[in-house]
């Protein structure tokens, strides 16, 4: 579709585009870029643990923060890290060590130096810059994040000069993830007002019945431009172990997931909601189609549907992260049928495209990894050029200024 756009911005900074087409005439319209990008194991250098205060709310963000080990007397005993359960929390104060974290430090096997961690925040918030910038000339107004130690990892990001004149705003909680890495949101506080904020937690057991930990699932609703839209930002458990072996672990991601759905829908039926995140599955995979039960035909969508919005990418061999020579498309987005408009009115906000990022930039140009999105680590060897292994996605909301 061909369109040019106007480049001045209003006092509002929004955006409007001009179509000049036989479907859509000579129309003005608003456009909001919604992005999400797994940055890949963003540890600021600190040997951290996660410090909860059960007598908290979940949801106060100081019921769970990240702090130096060496604030906490006698860590690096056996005696205790064995002595504290992450169970039954109410009311206690705990203490929980986090894997990577001696990785991730100027004296692990990564020597995380200062330096480095700067050329990653700086590599990564360039890309983040771009996201949807080639049809919108801006960069984008939702960004979901995962594979980030905490809120100060984001708030780097925001303020490095290519993003900081946006004032991105950062919606975080510190997850109950073994890693130590959450999901997050950044928006740009001129165009979204957060009403509400919260983390779902995903509580899986193994077959030994011990919990194991993963990431949550971070709501938040707003008003973008006026309008209220609900993001949901994942990142689902891994196919460690096998993929067969682990997908019971994504089927009860998707099933909080659906009841995230279900709970803002009995609120209100034609609720806007845009689920995004790496799923660890494709669109094909059972934790979407059976457990989720997502649709991939958008021209049959119905306000009740949720669809994938990436199905068609994937069957034409599409992907956002490869191994062993076969790709994946594990980044993806998910959104209720209100905002699909197969009369292109374009009368509220509504999905207009979404894309895969890959410039030739993000891709290895050389190694074991060539061809593949363009990583900061290959096991122990540092890039200084790269960036993460999965590439970014990014769909773009257009609605009609009357």
């Amino acid at each position: 579709m061909m369109f040019k756009i106007n480049k001045s911005l209003t006092k509002l900074s929004i955006l409007l585009i001009f179509f000049s087409t036989e479907l859509l005439g000579q129309q003005k319209f608003q456009a909001a870029t919604v992005a999400f990008y797994n940055i890949e194991n963003l540890f600021d250098t600190e040997i951290s643990a996660g410090y909860i205060d059960g007598t908290l709310s979940p949801t106060d963000p100081n019921y769970h923060i990240s702090i130096n080990v060496n604030d906490v007397p006698k860590y690096d005993t056996v005696a205790f890290r064995e002595r504290y359960t992450y169970e039954n929390i109410a009311g206690k104060k705990i203490i929980r060590p986090l894997i990577l974290q001696d990785e991730f430090s100027p004296t692990g096997k990564k020597a995380w130096t200062e330096e480095r961690y700067n050329q990653k925040v700086k590599n990564i918030s360039h890309v983040i810059a771009q996201l949807g910038k080639e049809e919108t000339q801006s960069a984008p107004v939702i960004v979901g994040l995962c594979e980030i130690e905490n809120r100060k990892t984001v708030e780097d990001i925001t303020n490095q000069p290519e993003l900081k004149k946006y004032d991105y705003g950062v919606a975080h909680f510190n997850s109950f993830d073994a890693r130590g890495v959450d999901v997050a949101l950044i928006y740009q506080k001129s165009r979204f007002q957060v009403t509400k904020a919260k983390p779902y937690i995903i509580e899986i057991y193994g077959d030994d019945g011990r919990r194991e930990y993963t990431r949550d699932i971070l709501r938040v609703t707003g008003l973008l431009d006026g309008e209220e839209i609900t993001f949901l930002v994942n990142h689902w458990p891994s196919r460690r172990g096998g993929e067969k072996a682990s997908l019971p672990r994504r089927k009860k991601a998707a099933e909080v997931m659906k009841g995230i759905y279900d709970e803002i829908r009995a609120e209100n039926p034609k609720a806007k909601i845009i689920a995004m995140g790496d799923f660890n599955d494709d669109p094909v995979s059972p934790s979407i189609t059976e457990t989720l039960g997502a649709i991939d035909k958008k021209e049959k969508a119905k306000e009740s549907d949720i669809v994938d919005l990436m199905s068609s990418m994937y069957k034409k061999g599409m992907g956002t992260l490869a191994y062993r020579d076969s790709w994946n498309l594990f980044d993806q987005f998910f959104v209720t049928g209100t905002l699909v408009d197969n009369s292109k009115k374009f009368d509220s906000y509504k999905i207009y495209k979404t894309e895969i990022f890959s410039p030739s930039y993000l891709v290895s140009p050389e190694g074991q990894y060539k061809g593949y999105p363009y990583r900061m680590y290959g096991g122990d060897t540092y890039y200084p050029n790269g960036y993460s292994d999965h590439f970014p996605v990014y769909t773009i909301l257009l609605k009609e200024l009357k």
